[in-house]
C-alpha cells in the first residue's frame, strides 16, 4: 500500500469510497462525500491523500483550513477520512492520519484540529481543550493536535464546504 496525494482523475474513486464508507456509520449524515466534493471545488482540500492498494484507492483523508475566533492563523481540520469496509481494522486510517499530520507540520500548519472518537484518535496525539469549542458539540469530542507551543484559543469553524 502506498499514500500519495489526491491527483487528477482520483475525485469520482474518492467520491464513491467515502459514501460507501459513510453509508452505515452511526453518526454520519450522508454528505460526506459532497463535503469533500466542495472542498475540491472551493480550492480548499489543503491536503488530499489516497492510500492505494494494487491500484485501487482503499482510504482517503482531507484536510481543510479552519478558522479561530481569536485570529490564530494557519490552523487546519482533518475530515472527512474514510477507508473501504472490507479493509477497516488494517492500520490504513492510521497511515493516513500519521502522514497527514507530518504534510501537514511541513507545511507550517500550527495545529489541527477534529470533530471524532477520542478513544481513536489520542493516539495521534489528539487531545480536548477547553481553548478550542466547535458550536454544538460535547467538548470531549472535539480535539487538536498542536504542533507549536503557541496555541489557539476560540470558537472554531469549517469551511463553508462543510455545511452545503
Amino acid at each position: 500500500m502506498i499514500v500519495r496525494p489526491e491527483r487528477a482523475g482520483d475525485a469520482d474513486a474518492i467520491r464513491t469510497l467515502t459514501e460507501t464508507a459513510f453509508r452505515t456509520a452511526p453518526h454520519a449524515d450522508g454528505t460526506e462525500h459532497l463535503i469533500i466534493d466542495r472542498l475540491r471545488t472551493a480550492g480548499a482540500l489543503t491536503l488530499s491523500l489516497v492510500a492505494e492498494a494494487d491500484g485501487a484507492i482503499v482510504g482517503h483523508v482531507a484536510f481543510s483550513p479552519v478558522t479561530v475566533s481569536d485570529g490564530s492563523p494557519d490552523w487546519y481540520g482533518l475530515g472527512p477520512i474514510s477507508v473501504e469496509p472490507s479493509r477497516q481494522g488494517e492500520g490504513i486510517g492510521g497511515r493516513l492520519v500519521r502522514e497527514g499530520l507530518e504534510r501537514l507540520k511541513a507545511l507550517g500548519a500550527a495545529g489541527c484540529v477534529l470533530l471524532g472518537d477520542p478513544a481513536y484518535y489520542r493516539r495521534f496525539g489528539f487531545e480536548p481543550d477547553a481553548r478550542l469549542t466547535l458550536d454544538g458539540v460535547p467538548p470531549e469530542y472535539f480535539m487538536r493536535v498542536a504542533f507549536s507551543p503557541v496555541y489557539a484559543e476560540g470558537t472554531v469553524s469549517y469551511h463553508p464546504g462543510f455545511y452545503g
